[in-house]
C-alpha cells in the first residue's frame, strides 16, 4: 500500500486562506450518498451535512493510482451503509486550499467529520475489510476486536499501559498480524523505553500494510524523538523564553522537548505560538513541524484534532 505525496501540503506547498464557501457540489447517483464537493461548497457539503449524520471526505486525485484502488471499495461501503454516512470527494489539483490548511500531506486520505469537527481518518489503499470497520465504529458499530481496541485506547488514557498492552497482546493471540493491535503494542513499548522491542513489534507488521496510518504514526514518534535528542536543557528554554518571548527558536526547541515527553498540547501551544506571531519564521518552520507531530500523534489523537481546529483557525481568519 503506498501513498503519494501531497503536491499541495506540507511547507513547499500554497496555502490559501479567506476561504469563501458556496452552494453544494454535484451528487454521484440517486441516492445523494456520494458527491463531489469544492473549496467553495465544503462548509455546505461537509461541515453543516456532518451536524446530521458522519461525513467520509475522500482527498483523492486524477493522477493517485492508490486513490483509484480505493474508491470503488469506499464507495460500496459508503452505500451499503444505507445512509448511516455520506462521502464526499475533494479533488486536491483542482481544489488545493482545503488539504493544504488541513495538513493533508499524503494521499489518500480519508478523514470523518462529525457535528461539524475532524474525528478520525486513515490514510492509503486500505482493504475493505477495514474501511467497513472504520464506518462501522464511526457509526456506532463494530466487533470484539473493534472493542478491544477502544478499551485499549481507554486504558491509555487512563494511564494504565499494562492494561492496554495485555489488551494488544489477547487481540494479536487471535490475529497475530493485526495493524493497529501491532502498532498499539510497539507504541506502548516506546514509550517505556523499550526501543529495540518497538522496533521489533513493527517488523511484525506485514510488509503490505507498513504503510498504515498508525505504523506510520509510531515510526514518526520515533523519528521525533532522535530528533530531539541533544536540544538542551528544557529549563533553560523557558528562562530564554522569559527573558524573551520572541525567541522563537527557544520555543521551537521547547516545543520538540515537550512533544517528546508526552505533553503535546504543550507542543502544540508552543508552535501555535509561533504561527500566530511570525507565520514566516525560518520558511514556515513551525507549521511544517505541527504537521509533522500530526502524523506522528495520529490523526483521530485529541492533539491532532485541537490543534488541526486552532491551526486551521489561524490559518482562516
Amino acid at each position: 500500500m503506498n501513498n503519494h505525496d501531497n503536491p499541495y501540503g506540507g511547507a513547499s506547498g500554497p496555502m490559501t486562506a479567506g476561504v469563501s464557501f458556496g452552494e453544494a457540489g454535484p451528487e454521484r447517483g440517486a441516492d445523494g450518498l456520494i458527491k463531489d464537493t469544492s473549496t467553495a461548497s465544503f462548509a455546505a457539503d461537509v461541515i453543516q451535512e456532518s451536524r446530521r449524520q458522519p461525513v467520509l471526505v475522500d482527498f483523492w486525485a486524477p493522477w493517485c493510482g492508490p486513490c483509484k484502488q480505493l474508491a470503488p471499495a469506499l464507495e460500496k461501503v459508503v452505500r451499503e451503509a444505507g445512509g448511516g454516512v455520506k462521502l464526499v470527494k475533494l479533488n486536491i489539483d483542482e481544489h488545493p486550499a482545503i488539504p493544504g490548511q488541513l495538513g493533508i500531506q499524503s494521499i489518500p486520505a480519508v478523514i470523518a467529520f462529525k457535528d461539524g469537527q475532524p474525528v478520525d481518518g486513515f490514510m492509503g489503499a486500505v482493504p475493505e475489510s477495514q474501511i467497513r470497520a472504520f464506518v462501522k465504529r464511526l457509526s456506532g458499530g463494530g466487533n470484539r476486536i473493534e472493542e478491544a481496541l477502544a478499551a485499549a485506547a481507554e486504558m491509555r488514557k487512563a494511564g494504565d499501559a499494562q492494561q492496554a498492552a495485555q489488551l494488544y497482546a489477547a487481540i494479536l493471540q487471535q490475529e497475530p498480524e493485526h495493524v493497529e493491535a501491532l502498532a498499539g503494542l510497539a507504541d506502548l513499548l516506546f514509550e517505556a523505553g523499550q526501543v529495540e522491542e518497538a522496533r521489533a513489534t513493527l517488523e511484525r507488521v506485514p510488509e503490505a500494510k507498513r504503510e498504515a496510518a498508525s505504523v506510520a504514526a509510531v515510526r514518526a514518534k520515533m523519528a521525533l524523538a532522535e530528533q530531539v535528542a541533544g536540544l538542551g536543557d528544557p529549563a533553560e528554554l523557558e528562562r530564554r523564553l522569559e527573558e524573551n518571548p520572541a525567541d522563537h527558536q527557544a520555543r521551537f526547541d521547547l516545543a520538540l522537548i515537550r512533544n517528546a515527553q508526552g505533553r503535546r498540547e504543550e507542543a502544540a501551544d508552543h508552535l501555535l505560538a509561533i504561527v500566530r506571531a511570525d507565520r514566516g519564521w525560518k520558511e514556515d518552520a513551525a507549521r511544517t513541524k505541527l504537521l509533522e507531530l500530526f502524523d506522528a500523534w495520529g490523526m483521530s489523537d485529541p492533539a491532532t484534532l485541537s490543534a488541526r481546529r486552532r491551526l486551521s483557525s489561524l490559518l482562516f481568519s
